[in-house]
């Protein structure tokens, strides 16, 4: 029998603070962009290539976090990732050069994304159902304030002291989790239900996951259903100093009306689970997010960007993804029960390749306007839309709502 949410109150805001580790990678120094730049003599698309560093080892070690943790446990995983992370992140802040500034930035992609699929894992060790779909919900409402947080503390420290400062705070940050999760952070996969670590065993059970149809069309939707608004994220140098002509202090412009749309989505989808079906869910949640994008298009159509309208159609599309993320996440691990560790890197892997691409080509092609942008968005959300579709069809053709296999 798994616990209730009142045995584990700490736990919703611990696994937050983990997973806020890597918004706070990307978010918190882009109003540095400009001075990183003129530091090291390097333009604008090479700055941009520390994101890139940032996201692609973020994604093959997605691949591993989970599996790790499946052997060797939740908490002794989490401690040696968040720790390698500190360490990153103080040599991001005494970078010589750009070259080893996007060198660091590769360690902390190896580390930062450990939080975010442990503890994906761990929600499922703990409750089922309903509990379990309600805690991602906290857990979400908890992170989403990283990624207006972190701008906005960022502008500040660049403004007043640099953006060594930046990667200061993440230092900060990143120990005080650390101790946090050494005093507070749970063991929730028992001894027992542990996985050997073997490279066949591995193998086998990367093989059951990316190889089933079901699933993979669930981490596309789910990669996709948040790309079209990532795209805006790793624009924002772009977005908030080019098109929009504002300050390093104002990039709260694009993150708090984001960070405001995620909040209210996964607050919803929290009051909602239980009293609605996940179809009815998630019917809900694309039709704002359809509305949402159309309406962005259209309005960067016939209008020249302003403030605010080139960002209210930003708010009620994060709304639209963020109520309909838990019930898609849960529905992707509950395809694999007994490895969920396991599904949950394979998830990651999938949604850090799919926001690596948007960072290193489709944001470069777009953010030249916010006509390009608003069509990037709508473009990449009627992907997620029908992969959703796929999976659906695929799940009637079955007669199964949540086909269950093992992988390995």
């Amino acid at each position: 029998m798994k616990s209730t949410a009142g045995h584990h109150k700490g736990v919703p805001f611990l696994l937050a603070a983990l997973s806020a580790l890597g918004p706070f990678s990307i978010d918190a120094y882009l109003p540095s962009f400009r001075d990183i730049g003129h530091h090291f003599g390097a333009s604008p698309l090479v700055v941009q290539q520390t994101i890139t560093a940032y996201l692609l080892p973020f994604g093959a070690m997605t691949l591993f976090h989970g599996a790790l943790s499946d052997s060797f446990g939740r908490r002794r995983v989490t401690l040696i990732m968040v720790a390698i992370f500190v360490l990153a992140s103080i040599g991001c802040m005494c970078a010589w050069s750009i070259e080893s500034l996007i060198s660091f930035r590769v360690l902390q992609g190896l580390s930062a994304g450990g939080g975010m699929i442990i503890g994906r894992a761990m929600v499922r060790d703990l409750f089922d159902g309903i509990e379990a779909q309600r805690l991602m919900s906290q857990i979400a409402v908890v992170f989403a304030i990283a990624p207006a947080l972190g701008p906005i503390v960022g502008g500040w420290l660049q403004m007043a002291v640099g953006w060594r400062a930046v990667f200061g705070f993440l230092v900060v940050f990143s120990a005080l989790v650390w101790l946090a999760c050494w005093k507070a952070l749970p063991e929730t996969l028992p001894h027992a239900n542990r996985q050997p670590l073997h490279p066949l065993h591995l193998l086998r059970g990367y093989w059951g996951a990316l190889s089933s149809i079901q699933f993979v069309t669930l981490a596309v939707t789910l990669t996709l259903n948040f790309s079209a608004v990532f795209v805006y994220i790793v624009s924002a140098p772009a977005f908030i100093f080019g098109i929009l002509r504002r300050q390093e202090t104002e990039f709260f412009w694009l993150f708090g009306p984001i960070t405001a749309g995620m909040m209210l989505g996964t607050a919803l989808a929290g009051r909602l689970a239980g009293r609605l079906s996940s179809a009815r869910i998630l019917t809900s949640a694309y039709g704002l997010m359809f509305a949402s994008a159309l309406g962005n298009f259209v309005f960067s159509l016939t209008h020249p960007p302003s403030l605010p309208w080139s960002i209210v159609p930003l708010f009620f599309y994060v709304v639209g993804s963020a109520m309909g993320m838990p019930t898609l996440t849960i529905m992707a691990l509950d395809i694999f029960p007994h490895r969920r560790g396991l599904a949950s890197s394979c998830q990651g892997f999938i949604q850090t390749s799919g926001n690596t691409i948007i960072t290193a080509v489709a944001a470069p092609a777009l953010w030249s306007s916010a006509l390009y942008l608003s069509m990037g968005m709508l473009g990449i959300f009627l992907t997620s839309g029908v992969a959703l579709l796929a999976y659906s069809l695929l799940s009637r053709a079955s007669r199964k709502r949540l086909p269950i296999r093992t992988p390995g």
